[in-house]
């Protein structure tokens, strides 16, 4: 009998095999080298001062994919957050009012605007917030995001989320809709995307050749300092040369943060350890 909680287990086992052997397979490859990279060996504790970030996962993932990340940016002293959105698979306009939410949290605990790292389809989404609430945000990382056109990434992805919309339709709760596609949500998001940024925003955007999911030509934000990168498109929260390119750029961003703003941040870093 067809049940929608019986769907839904089924549709988490299509995404789950959809990345599944290509997050087991880019981990067994790429972790080794970055560990023995200076760009993961080499630490300045005192770097991010205590400056918050929140980390945004890829489509159908969640906040534990970039666990390496927030360890780089923890030990570099920033203070690195999950968006806490879920598996990467809902409506954009609700993951966007969820992520500005978790922003606004993170602002408010650490003292001063935070930088948004996000990966795939968590780096536009984060654009859009940043776009939304530039008085949140201090700089804006994206890896391997489709920008320019989102529904122009590998025709298997898009599939999958047309399927999940599809699944929406029939009652399966927290997915896309065939409105974050054709209709008002994909509209206005749409435009959002294609406005640019403010300029108070810090924004880099990394892409690479060997990205079969992200085509290079769309990840090219024209609000951002474009770096290429040789990675693959799951493969770029453990590739050191995403980690060598990000970090002098935080580090800037963190020097135009106000003296005052700063000393809170380390502040509340100190007394967040200290607990």
């Amino acid at each position: 009998m067809w049940t929608v909680s019986g769907h839904a287990r089924r549709l988490g086992r299509v995404v789950r095999g959809f990345v599944g052997e290509q997050v087991v397979l880019v981990a067994v490859l790429e972790l080794p080298r970055l560990l023995r990279h200076p760009a993961w060996r080499r630490v300045d504790p005192r770097q991010g001062r205590g400056v918050g970030v929140v980390l945004v996962p890829g489509f159908g993932f969640g906040d534990r994919s970039l666990a390496v990340a927030s360890r780089w940016l923890r030990v570099r002293g920033y203070r690195p957050v999950g968006a806490r959105i879920g598996l990467n698979v809902g409506c954009t306009t609700e993951l966007v009012e969820r992520l500005e939410k978790r922003t606004a949290e993170h602002v408010e605990a650490t003292g001063g605007r935070v930088i948004l790292f996000g990966q795939s389809r968590g780096g536009w989404l984060a654009r859009l917030v940043a776009s939304r609430r530039p008085d949140l945000v201090r700089g804006l990382v994206m890896l391997g995001s489709p920008v320019l056109d989102p529904l122009g990434a590998h025709p298997a992805v898009v599939r999958v989320a047309r399927m999940l919309a599809r699944a929406s339709a029939w009652g399966v709760p927290g997915l896309l809709n065939e409105q974050c596609f054709t209709g008002d949500c994909y509209d206005t998001n749409i435009a959002a995307l294609a406005a640019p940024l403010p300029p108070e925003v810090h924004a880099l955007a990394l892409f690479s050749a060997h990205d079969m999911i992200a085509p290079p030509e769309l990840c090219r934000d024209p609000c951002a300092e474009c770096v290429e990168v040789r990675s693959t498109h799951t493969g770029m929260g453990l590739d050191p040369d995403v980690y060598a390119a990000v970090e002098p750029r935080l580090a800037e961003w963190v020097g135009d943060q106000p003296e005052d703003a700063l000393r809170a941040a380390e502040g509340r870093s100190t007394l967040s350890t200290a607990m």
